[in-house]
């Protein structure tokens, strides 16, 4: 990590529920709070709490300089929703198959 730049992950027992357009895509009750310098605190959810029949693979990538190459899957109605680090780097090896969204409710 780059002096100043840090990355925290914690295991939360906050309920996450992640609906759009009415429809339940994601909930859990064991979602990864990640906390970035600079960025929005992000819940990570595990992919079995996920509605990944859902979702579409999107042709979208992103490369983070700290957690790694993220790719992104879609609704019909809403590109790049949801994201994943499916080969994360090693100090964020725990965000492996977990799905991050961008609006969460979270209770």
């Amino acid at each position: 990590m780059s002096q100043g730049h840090t990355i925290t992950i914690e295991k939360s027992e906050q309920h996450v529920r992640v609906v759009h357009d009415g429809q339940v895509l994601a909930e859990t009750d064991r979602p990864l709070v990640l906390r970035e310098t600079g960025s929005p605190v992000r819940y990570y959810l595990p992919a079995e709490d996920v509605r990944l029949d859902l979702l579409t693979p999107s042709e979208t990538h992103t490369v983070c300089p700290f957690k790694g190459t993220a790719s992104y899957w879609s609704l019909p109605n809403a590109a790049d929703l949801v994201w994943a680090y499916p080969d994360p780097k090693a100090d964020v090896a725990e965000i492996k198959d977990h799905y991050c969204f961008y609006d969460v409710d979270v209770s």
